[in-house]
């Protein structure tokens, strides 16, 4: 798959990148935090 392809596929669904979001009681987490998120789970 070239460059051109990647772009086009990833501008036409948004869902294919990666934006993990943790919501629990007490707080809001974005981004992943592997140390953070192994202590939460």
């Amino acid at each position: 798959m070239s460059d051109k392809e990647k772009i086009t596929l990833l501008a036409s669904d948004g869902m294919l990148i990666k934006r993990p979001l943790l919501i629990t009681k007490e707080k809001k987490y974005i981004g992943f935090k592997e140390k953070e998120w192994e202590e939460l789970i």
